[in-house]
């Protein structure tokens, strides 16, 4: 690496000393002694002195590209600049609608941190002049807030009511570059949209984009070319940043992330860090050698002190928030995150950036059916992002964890997501919204055609839509309406006819929270850890587990103690309720009888008409196979499963994820009769020669 071991600082671990403290930005936004400081760090932002081209240009054009770099402030001053300028209405007009001004934001803690901050610098309270919507949770008032962050996904949803936004008089689409669906799809739609409301303008922002090919879609109409749009470059203010390369490649870049923030730790006096990792896996893992590094010091004296911090897009939002803390000077904050920090998130005081130089993403392969998370490299476009992390307050340093000839062939930019993922959700969600004809839609960019007739198929084997690819009703359109994937949709939607409503939901909503046993880095509680997990698995599988789980915690009195003692996630597990309360009204809107079942094969055989396209066997060479497709899989180390002495012969799982093989996740062991008799439209039951003479035509 580019540092040089010199004298040993001393390091404590401030996790216990602090305690569990969250931050709800709910709190902590209003504050009228800060106006004056704030009012001060607002004009210095590069982005101020465009604050008259930037209205000027949107009066003249309908869309008003704006690229910026990390650092201008576009994300913070944007709505303020509309805000200030009228553009949300503080009145109910003649037809009955208050224009309000929206911002989207491609992540859930994006959307709270920015409400947050905006509401801090207009001296308001979040909530009400300012406030957020992201799945699951809504923070603002329909009669007085007038600048609203929220996910893009909410937005796509708020369509399905209100098909040409008539409550927005600007839509700001914010950090465009990451190009997710939800963005594409958005974007997409904003077209026809703007077409029929004139009056409404939009507002496209990015760090890094190719501008020249947005700004081109929008002044494309049928094959036409029309003034609509126009583009603004915004400078950003960013301090240089010196990079260093390895000079060979590591065998292990978390290991080496970890060493890397150690030895800048020893050396560097001053100054944050960001590592950049994968995902939650190795976040967890270096985080837990970080900390272990720090306990080793403990007992010693240290000049400066180390706090570690995950962030990764399952935490709770509150776990996600305490990276915006600050801490006393001698105190270094340590952030480790996945790719949730590149862009979407600002963290201040970060001085080091420590680059993987990898990116876990989602690929799509329609002839096998399975849609699975690989590790990549990063873009060049990711890269420079990731390094211009430490350059926002000060001088920074960015240690890339691999050789610059490395770097030379990495792609430009990340190809947009729509590109290389399934589709199920975005086609129920475009079937909601009206367009049927999905494969002539006027994307942004046009995913693959094996991909949509890959979604179709699917939603027509989950009785989504029917032979002439319209919603069926009333199944279709109430799966359209969950926040969830059609396979969840689905399950919940079946559950009465199953009799376990109840149990369903559980297993939803567990299923939605991420990593919910605890794992001890080491030593006796780690050992105690695993004893503990297998005695609350059960040979049914995960999702199962998890029912139980939850159903103990109730019993429990949903108390922290009990979690600890279990080595469960606390904080999850009260997500977990959260969301099981959402989605059972949800249930109820749709006149589903919530009903209760102890019997475990009716819940298993519910998962199955939900997730009967996720099915995969267990062959004589000791590996499963996918039944349709004959794909190699294997049960992820972490599943309950995984220990077990007999393999279940079939299983369903939810999601596969590609690291050094490709693993199941939330495996259930399912008997392989249920997939024929809950699906067969979808599967043939029988030998291959019943099968084969099933399948002749009849003689006449």
């Amino acid at each position: 690496m580019a540092t040089t071991s010199r004298s040993t600082n001393q390091v404590n671990d401030l996790s216990e000393e602090r305690g569990e403290n969250d931050v709800d930005y709910r709190t902590v936004a209003y504050n009228p002694n800060k106006t004056l400081s704030i009012d001060h760090q607002r004009t210095r932002l590069p982005i101020f002195n465009f604050k008259e081209h930037i209205i000027y240009l949107l009066e003249r054009f309908q869309v008003l590209v704006v690229v910026g770099e990390t650092g201008c402030g576009k994300s913070t001053q944007l709505p303020q600049f509309l805000y200030e300028y009228g553009y949300a209405e503080s009145s109910v007009s003649a037809d009955g609608t208050r224009h309000i001004i929206g911002v989207t934001e491609p992540r859930r803690i994006a959307a709270i941190s920015l409400a947050a901050r905006v509401a801090e610098e207009m001296n308001v309270e979040l909530g009400k002049e300012v406030g957020y919507s992201i799945r699951f949770e809504e923070f603002y008032d329909k009669e007085s807030t007038n600048i609203k962050f929220m996910t893009e996904g909410i937005l796509i949803r708020e369509l399905m009511n209100d098909p040409l936004l008539s409550n927005y008089s600007v839509v700001i689409v914010d950090e465009v570059h990451e190009r997710s669906v939800n963005t594409d799809i958005l974007l997409s739609l904003l077209k026809k949209i703007i077409r029929k409301r004139p009056d409404l303008k939009l507002i496209i922002s990015s760090a890094t984009l190719d501008s020249g090919s947005i700004c081109d879609y929008f002044n494309r109409v049928n094959d036409q070319i029309v003034e609509r749009a126009t583009i603004l470059f915004v400078e950003g203010r960013t301090y240089p940043v010196d990079i260093f390369y390895m000079s060979e490649p590591t065998a292990n870049y978390v290991n080496e992330s970890v060493k890397t923030v150690i030895k800048l730790h020893e050396n560097f006096p001053n100054g944050d860090v960001l590592v950049f990792l994968t995902g939650q896996e190795e976040v967890e893992d270096a985080v837990r050698q970080l900390k272990n590094y720090a306990m080793e010091l403990r007992d010693e004296s240290a000049s400066k002190k180390m706090f570690v911090l995950p962030l990764y897009a399952s935490l709770t939002s509150n776990d996600q928030l305490r990276i915006f803390q600050t801490f006393p000077r001698n105190v270094r904050k340590v952030v480790v995150a996945t790719n949730i920090a590149e862009a979407s998130v600002t963290i201040n005081g970060i001085s080091f950036v420590v680059d993987s130089g990898f990116v876990k993403t989602r690929y799509f392969n329609p002839n096998t059916g399975t849609d699975s998370l690989v590790i990549v490299p990063i873009s060049k476009a990711s890269a420079q992002q990731r390094s211009g992390r430490a350059g926002r307050n000060k001088h920074g340093y960015s240690f890339r964890l691999y050789p610059e000839s490395e770097f030379t062939k990495l792609v430009d930019f990340t190809p947009p997501e729509i590109e290389r993922v399934a589709l199920p959700s975005v086609i129920l969600q475009m079937k909601a919204l009206g367009i049927n004809n999905v494969v002539k839609f006027d994307f942004l960019t046009s995913p693959p055609e094996s991909n949509i007739i890959s979604a179709l198929d699917i939603l027509y084997a989950l009785k989504a839509i029917d032979s002439d690819g319209s919603l069926t009703d009333p199944l279709g359109l109430q799966m359209a309406e969950f926040p969830l994937s059609p396979s969840f949709s689905k399950m919940l939607l079946a559950s009465a006819e199953f009799g376990c409503t109840q149990e369903v939901l559980i297993i939803a909503a567990m299923l939605q929270v991420q990593n919910i046993f605890s794992q001890p880095g080491g030593g006796q509680r780690a050992i105690q850890a695993r004893r503990i997990k297998h005695n609350l698995s059960v040979e049914e599988g995960d999702t199962i587990t998890y029912l139980n789980i939850f159903k103990q915690f109730e019993m429990s009195d949903k108390i922290k103690s009990w979690s600890d003692r279990n080595y469960l996630n606390y904080k999850g597990l009260l997500r977990a309720s959260e969301i099981r309360n959402r989605l059972a009204s949800l249930l109820r809107k749709f006149h589903v009888p919530m009903k209760s079942s102890d019997d475990v094969d009716s819940i298993r055989k519910c998962l199955v008409a939900g997730f009967f396209t996720n099915a995969a066997r267990f062959d004589m060479d000791g590996i499963y196979r996918t039944i349709r497709g004959d794909h190699e899989l294997h049960i992820h180390p972490n599943s309950v499963l995984y220990t077990m002495k007999r393999p279940p012969k079939f299983v369903i799982f939810t999601e596969v994820i590609h690291t050094t093989k490709e693993y199941m996740k939330d495996v259930t062991a399912i008997k392989s009769n249920w997939l024929y008799e809950i699906a067969p439209h979808y599967y043939e039951y029988g030998t291959d020669r019943e099968v084969m003479e099933r399948n002749q035509p009849t003689k006449t």
